[in-house]
């Protein structure tokens, strides 16, 4: 089979640029191709329910006030520190169990809360900051530039966008400050805006004039590359053939959503449209854009924000419940609310899973998977939603290949601050640094 540069393949499908993801038939004339390491950090709002999400606690009451890691002081929980394989998973992270051997569930790691902002607003803005608490003069929040933008100068300098930001907050009654709404900050007051709308991000991936003009990308760019496909290898069309089907994919969910938005916006409903649409498939959307960008090479570090910190508006959460519910409110009433928040909790988690999944199912020019060179790390800024508390925080971290020891449950010591984390995550990204934010040290358990 003849093969085809990387160059001249893009020529050919000129009509309608979009970017491509590896095939092996293009590789073949491109030498020195290598495969690049990704980052994507996919923040959820609110907290969890402990008793769901951290194992040992099923049968806990609801700790009162900012206790910290109450349960250890009483002994009931894992020793100061320890690492276990990752064998049983709790009700909330059970979605999880088909990848449980590319999974580490890390507990125990703290942050500090600077007195002087709202607890919801410092939790989201301030998460992935690379400042000292109170070290920042002239803002209330010790937010400089994030991680995934300090991360993107080391890998992001060949990509079309050093970063993407996501967001899955379709509301638009703007109750709150930005720093309830985002975590991607390129330093102190300098917000980077995340992207809501599915086709706005769309537009911005793919958009070029000729698009611009088609109702489908994906048509025009297959008719023009039709003369490639007897250059491709059978794998590689098949490849290049699933590719598409997955942006045509994308492209009916969104005309389907926007179909129902303008009809829901036709009926009398008390809460906005966007309340009724179907809540997993928008967030699958989303998600299914960041993992096209992210095989395409269009960028290497996204983030991906489930929604806003403290934002009263409700929704159906795909009819989980019979009327639309806020999440913040059920948080602050978990006793009446317990079985529907940790649904939330879970619903969270399969979403979360979708975008390991298909991170999964993409093969590498080295024969690895999307997802074995990718850190893809759930989190959220607070232990407990009810409680507000900012110590033993959920955090998981799917991926990292090689590089990384995983399968494993990691209790770090009491007081760990979460910043080793990062730490330790931009190291494993290349970068040669030695401290990030209040930092103590990296977690040698997670690195091979």
């Amino acid at each position: 089979m003849k093969s085809t540069s990387r160059r001249n393949f893009l020529q050919s499908v000129g009509g309608a640029m979009v970017a491509l993801p590896w095939l092996e038939s293009v590789a073949n004339a491109d030498a020195g191709a290598s495969v690049a390491k990704r980052m994507v950090h996919y923040y959820v709002p609110i907290g969890v329910v402990r008793r769901g999400f951290f194992p040992g606690e099923a049968d806990h009451v609801i700790p009162k006030g900012n206790l910290g890691n109450f349960f250890r002081s009483l002994g009931e929980q894992d020793p100061d520190f320890s690492v276990k394989p990752l064998e049983h998973l709790t009700p909330t992270l059970a979605p999880l169990m088909p990848l449980i051997e590319k999974i580490n569930l890390i507990t125990g790691m703290d942050r500090t809360f600077q007195q002087g902002t709202d607890v919801h607003a410092q939790c989201a803005s301030c998460y992935l900051s690379s400042a000292k608490p109170y070290t920042v003069k002239g803002s209330a929040w010790p937010i400089q530039r994030t991680l995934d933008h300090v991360v993107a100068d080391h890998v992001g300098k060949e990509t079309p966008f050093s970063t993407l930001e996501f967001s899955c907050n379709s509301h638009r009654d703007n109750k709150e400050s930005i720093h309830f709404d985002n975590i991607s900050w390129f330093g102190t007051g300098h917000l980077a805006p995340s992207i809501r709308d599915p086709g706005k991000m769309y537009d911005r991936l793919f958009g070029t004039s000729q698009a611009a003009r088609s109702s489908d990308v994906t048509d025009l760019v297959l008719e023009d590359a039709k003369s490639l496909q007897r250059e491709l290898s059978y794998a590689d069309g098949q490849k290049f053939t699933e590719y598409f089907d997955a942006l045509r994919t994308i492209e009916t969910q969104m005309k389907r959503l926007q179909d129902m938005k303008k009809e829901l916006a036709t009926v009398d409903f008390p809460e906005p449209p966007e309340t009724y649409l179907p809540r997993g498939e928008y967030i699958r959307l989303m998600g299914d854009l960041m993992v096209v960008a992210l095989q395409t090479g269009l960028t290497n570090v996204a983030t991906f924000m489930i929604g806003p910190e403290r934002w009263d508006t409700p929704f159906m959460f795909d009819s989980l419940f019979d009327k639309p519910r806020s999440h913040h409110q059920m948080s602050h009433n978990q006793t009446k609310f317990i079985d529907d928040l940790l649904r939330v909790d879970r619903f969270h988690m399969e979403q979360y899973f979708h975008i390991l999944n298909r991170l999964d199912t993409i093969q590498e020019a080295d024969g690895s998977t999307l997802l074995d060179n990718a850190l893809v790390t759930y989190g959220s800024g607070l232990g407990d939603g009810a409680t507000h508390q900012y110590n033993d925080l959920p955090i998981i971290v799917a991926g990292g290949g090689k590089q990384v020891k995983a399968g494993q449950h990691i209790n770090m010591r009491e007081g760990t601050p979460l910043a080793n984390l990062w730490l330790t995550q931009a190291q494993l990204m290349g970068l040669e640094v030695d401290e990030f934010a209040d930092s103590k040290g990296v977690i040698d358990s997670l690195i091979a």
